[in-house]
């Protein structure tokens, strides 16, 4: 049972026309745009097609993770989500179906966006290729989560504004749009935010070595925190449900 839900919430998912095309057009055409024109360029030494295919993956990973939020507020309205509590399947079903549907769509943006990368230019080992993809997917699990919390949090209505602000404000912190920190304080505030060791997944595509410990605590202690959010607000929405 718990598995054709997963599959029944991934289909769902994939026949969200406005989900698919955030998650998967929106970044594509960005970085289509953006690096037809600038092909040849480079940023700081490092190609363009691979600078600008960091962060557009980075981008419409991010935005699949959070848009878990807007669909579980959705069901919470429709009531959906009263009547699964009283069938045989486990909460944590529900949940795991969110964040695997979520986590399949960031996946199929990554290879797309690979994809327009090597149409671009971009080649890299496969060792490279792997460990930066590994640890995208790792550094999306703070935000699956929030995207859980914020859908027990939000109303429908006010989820595309806080989702799409939420998004843009960590991936403009993290580096996403360029580098805004610099050195000094404002670039170790940055630091400690889980978009900017996100975007820095990408790093190991320049030859870079993989995250700190700095980094896996950031992702851990964002992750845990966020975790014990969302359950707040899941058990507060029991209760009045």
């Amino acid at each position: 049972m718990g598995l054709i839900y997963v599959r029944y919430e991934l289909l769902r998912t994939l026949r969200n026309r406005r989900f698919v095309i955030f998650s998967f057009v929106f970044p594509l055409v960005l970085y289509l745009a953006f690096t037809s024109a600038d092909r040849h360029a480079k940023l700081g030494g490092v190609p363009f097609p691979l600078y600008y295919m960091i962060a557009m993956a980075g981008f419409g990973a991010l935005i699949a993770a959070i848009s878990i939020g807007p669909r579980i507020s959705a069901e919470r309205q429709m009531g959906w989500t009263r009547q699964m509590r009283i069938t045989p399947l486990p909460t944590w079903y529900y949940f795991t179906a969110k964040i695997v549907a979520g986590y399949a769509i960031a996946c199929l943006t990554l290879i797309i966006l690979y994809i327009a990368g090597l149409a671009f230019g971009v080649h890299l080992s496969v060792i490279h290729w792997l460990l930066m993809t590994g640890l995208f997917l790792v550094g999306l699990l703070p935000f699956t989560i929030l995207g859980v919390m914020l859908g027990h949090l939000l109303k429908p209505d006010s989820m595309g504004p806080v989702t799409g602000g939420v998004s843009t404000l960590f991936l403009l912190i993290g580096g996403g749009f360029g580098n805004i920190g610099g050195h000094g304080l404002l670039h170790k505030i940055f630091e400690l935010i889980p978009s900017y060791w996100l975007i820095r997944a990408g790093a190991v595509s320049l030859g870079g070595s993989p995250w700190t410990l700095e980094g896996w605590l950031v992702i851990v202690l964002w992750t845990a925190a966020f975790a014990f959010l969302a359950r707040l607000v899941y058990l507060r929405d029991t209760v009045r449900l």
